[in-house]
């Protein structure tokens, strides 16, 4: 697609008469190819796929733990996963909320606000990466919409004005839940995590899918079905704990830009991006929904028109990214087992009292 004009002279003659003015004629411009080729996204598919790995690990040490305590002490004895927090997103708020107003960290699910924490970093140190990175339920969403891909040849994008109303239920979700948290007092929020309910939060949530009803089932098959045919369906509508990621990644330092005099409007950039936003006709993406994923960059066939840039133009690298996520993730972790803030510490008679009526636990 030409971009710029170049002179030329095609002259023309009017009776007796002079020369009309030069006329511009658009041509393309010179394609410098990339020297060398894009590893992002096979490292970035690394990544993802070992946190996804990592989570169904948590995923199945919880369900052996909940079992356990659910029949009285049968089959395997397995410590309760510290890493199960991070799904409790609300629970993290609360507790962060008291860490922040307190000075302590509390005693019940601790590791949640510490993710939380982590999460956050990441946001703002590489923008929206937590999302493009790392999070188990966006890698899912990604393996659906390409299996759209294949499937229909294409993923669907809706009316532009649909999409901006949807795109607001995630923000509006998180600052119902923001509010809430932020309405609880800190002997509130304590209470409430320290209570029946708070301890086997984590149990309700893993319920909630062991008995999924027919609503429920609903719900589940259209989110799948619409993320199989809309790109990151779920995370691009719906989800407010992205909303918050994304508003966090605002102030990163980090940004994707883009250089007029090397980019040749191909447009391939803003085809590849998953947020449908329009790098080819912007200098530096600022939007809360870019992912950080660096698939445009990925996509970029000409060398050095489109990078993911920090202060002063510097060009940042997908092993960067990658190594900052991973060093503040597992940073987290070691120094909380450490500091022993990272296990919620309780006896087991409570788990084999709470447990097996988490079901009938109703909220405070």
């Amino acid at each position: 697609m030409p971009a710029t004009s170049e002179v030329t002279s095609e002259v023309t003659t009017a009776p007796k008469a002079a020369v009309a003015p030069r006329a511009a004629v658009p041509r393309k411009k010179k394609l410098l190819n990339r020297a060398a080729a894009d590893f992002s996204q096979p490292l970035r598919h690394a990544v993802q796929f070992a946190f996804l790995l990592l989570n169904l690990w948590i995923g199945i040490q919880f369900y052996l733990f909940v079992r356990y305590y659910e029949t009285g002490g049968q089959g395997f004895r397995v410590d309760r996963p510290a890493g199960v927090e991070g799904w409790l997103p609300i629970a993290s708020l609360m507790n962060l909320k008291a860490l922040v107003f307190t000075g302590r960290l509390p005693e019940t699910h601790p590791a949640g606000a510490l993710l939380l924490i982590a999460f956050l970093l990441a946001s703002w140190l590489f923008r929206k990466s937590f999302c493009g990175w790392l999070c188990p339920v966006g890698t899912v969403s990604e393996y659906l919409w390409r299996l759209g891909r294949r499937v229909f040849r294409r993923n669907f994008r809706l009316p532009r004005a649909l999409d901006i109303v949807l795109r607001g239920i995630k923000y509006i979700l998180m600052g119902l839940f923001v509010y809430v948290v932020a309405d609880m007092s800190v002997t509130g929020i304590r209470q409430f995590l320290d209570g029946p309910y708070g301890i086997v939060a984590d149990v309700k949530m893993l319920n909630l899918f062991r008995e999924l009803g027919l609503a429920g089932g609903i719900v589940m098959a259209v989110l799948v079905v619409g993320s199989v045919l809309v790109q990151n369906f779920w995370c691009r509508y719906f989800c407010p704990y992205g909303a918050l990621m994304g508003l966090v990644s605002l102030a990163s330092p980090l940004r994707i830009r883009r250089d007029q005099d090397l980019c040749i409007d191909c447009a391939k950039c803003a085809k590849a991006c998953p947020s449908a936003l329009p790098v080819d006709r912007l200098i530096t993406i600022r939007s809360a929904e870019c992912l950080g994923c660096m698939q445009c960059v990925a996509a970029c066939p000409a060398e050095g028109a489109l990078f993911l840039s920090a202060p002063q133009r510097r060009k940042v690298s997908a092993w960067a990214i990658a190594a900052g996520v991973a060093t503040l993730f597992l940073g987290t972790y070691v120094c909380a087992r450490w500091a022993g803030h990272w296990n919620t510490n309780l006896p087991e008679r409570v788990y084999f009292e709470l447990v097996p009526q988490a079901d009938q636990l109703s909220h405070p």
